[in-house]
């Protein structure tokens, strides 16, 4: 049995196949592009981030029969890491409402600013401080300045993922994550385990 190992991160993806040893038989990188745009603002394609990842699974898929005679049919399992707190919104058609807003940036300064008499709340429920570096405050930005967004958001029909769930959904159509990535985002309450109603409405999520 092999498997492929996939990790999107902010400046490309690296992608490995190993077997049930953990010897490595194939590898991949594919450098992807990251828009530094005025004022702080971090942004990348999210179909960008979808192809930049399809084209370096597919080197090494490559490499792995090349090197090795082994076919991609003998793949069975798929793990993914990725850059964490940068986030994508998509409506239920898989189609992008906007660029990722990637972990590097500083749009929602100022929101934090507002929401800082929430901080010792949020801080109990999710184990993080009010900063830019997490998605909540840059999901409030969005919601704030974008129509498109708020729209959706209010119709209930935003889709919102770190870029793991991104992944999951463009790859088999659907919508999970893990702990692990949710508790970055500043919606996931740690004590319940779950999306938590409350943060989601401080941070103007209604549905």
């Amino acid at each position: 049995m092999y498997t492929l190992a996939i990790d999107q991160g902010t400046s490309g993806t690296k992608t490995i196949i190993v077997d049930e040893q953990g010897t490595i038989c194939a590898k991949a990188t594919e450098p992807l592009t990251t828009l530094y745009l005025a004022d702080g603002f971090v942004e990348q394609d999210p179909e960008g981030i979808y192809q930049n990842v399809l084209v370096s699974v597919e080197k090494c898929f490559r490499e792995l029969q090349m090197s090795n005679g082994i076919r991609r049919e003998n793949v069975n399992a798929c793990g993914i890491s990725n850059q964490r707190e940068t986030f994508i919104l998509w409506d239920k058609n898989g189609v992008p409402l906007h660029n990722a807003v990637v972990w590097q940036c500083k749009r929602s300064i100022d929101v934090c600013t507002q929401l800082k008499h929430l901080e010792a709340s949020i801080t109990r429920k999710t184990g993080l401080r009010i900063d830019p570096y997490f998605s909540g405050t840059k999901v409030i930005w969005l919601y704030q300045n974008d129509e498109k967004i708020r729209l959706a958001i209010d119709k209930g029909e935003a889709y919102f993922g770190t870029v793991d769930t991104w992944l999951l959904f463009k790859l088999t159509g659907n919508y999970f994550t893990d702990y692990t990535n949710a508790s970055r985002t500043l919606f996931f309450n740690l004590e319940t385990l779950s999306w938590d109603r409350e943060l989601l409405a401080a941070f103007g999520c209604r549905n």
